[in-house]
């Protein structure tokens, strides 16, 4: 009498994965040699040619970066007849010199401006995290009539132009006579349909679980959202407020067209009118320049690994 194989525990027990052991090492990212070992790239492979050609285009990119950055603090330590000079020499004839600094700083318009720029910066990071954090948990854990189409459309308009918006807006703040005030500078730059999507993928992520517990302890929608969904988005919400401080920061067209107060120019609207005053300007407008990138510098080093593990997490960088 022959025994049915089929039906003995080898048989019957759990199947071997057919995963390939290479495929498995480059996983694990075993210490083995060839493409498993640990100089192995998913990318780049395990050959040293690949390796050093993207170092080279790393170092390219960043040249390209760099060099005209470092030839603007250059030129804002010359006087204005070397910056002027034809041929633009790294070492003036006449030395470096901080005139240029010096007569920024007499105006006496650098300051207002750089105060603008920071209660304008700080006021719309703050409302726009606000309302974009509030509309992003509405289109994930709401269910309500329209949710969908009221997604797309915060999609769609991600992809409007902002300029296609400025006759539309100024013609709003005129009726609203808020023409000339920081109103008028700060509301417009509030609506961030970019940040409520991203905000609202975090949120999709966050598991339901925790927001179940928390409603069997009796706590509502709104003490949910400030107890529990809130304190698990801190780095997004850091990262968002870093992005959103720059780019109101960096405006330019909507506080041109909005203010013409000097009293209530930001710092890119100041330093253009400085170059329209006094005429071409090259070491005065490269030093303002140099003081007005100096906040944003300080700000990107104090939070750069928020903005990079906010990059990692939410999938900004194609991951």
């Amino acid at each position: 009498m022959t025994t049915d194989t089929s039906l003995t525990p080898q048989a019957s027990g759990p199947r071997r994965s057919t995963m390939p052991r290479e495929v498995a090492r480059r996983r694990r990212g075993g210490s083995g040699g060839g493409a498993g070992g640990r100089g192995w790239h998913p990318m780049l492979g395990a050959g040293l040619l690949p390796r050093v050609l993207s170092v080279l285009a790393l170092i390219l990119m960043a040249g390209v970066w760099l060099v005209p950055l470092a030839w603007g603090v250059n030129t804002s330590f010359k006087s204005e007849v070397d910056a002027s000079a034809a041929g633009g020499d790294w070492i003036p004839p006449g030395g470096f010199t901080l005139a240029a600094y010096r007569e920024i700083f007499a105006q006496g318009n650098l300051p207002v401006w750089a105060l603008n720029s920071l209660l304008i910066g700080v006021a719309v990071t703050v409302l726009t995290v606000v309302v974009s954090a509030l509309a992003a948990y509405a289109l994930s854990r709401g269910l309500f009539r329209g949710r969908r189409a009221l997604l797309a459309i915060t999609v769609a308009s991600i992809m409007v132009p902002p300029q296609i918006l400025i006759v539309p807006l100024f013609r709003q703040m005129l009726v609203m006579n808020l023409v000339d005030t920081y109103a008028a500078v700060i509301l417009p730059q509030v609506v961030a349909p970019v940040m409520v999507f991203i905000l609202k993928k975090f949120f999709d992520a966050v598991p339901r679980e925790l927001e179940e517990a928390a409603r069997i302890d009796g706590a509502g929608s709104v003490r949910i959202f400030v107890s529990v969904i809130l304190p698990l988005s801190r780095p997004i919400l850091a990262a968002v407020s870093i992005f959103v401080f720059i780019t109101t920061w960096n405006n330019f067209l909507w506080p041109f067209i909005i203010t013409s107060d000097p009293t209530l120019m930001t710092l890119p609207v100041g330093l253009s009118s400085v170059k329209d005053s006094y005429g071409l300007q090259n070491a005065q407008a490269s030093a303002a320049s140099v003081l007005a990138a100096v906040p944003l510098l300080v700000v990107f080093m104090l939070f750069q690994r928020q903005i990079v593990k906010s990059v990692a997490t939410t999938g900004l960088g194609g991951q």
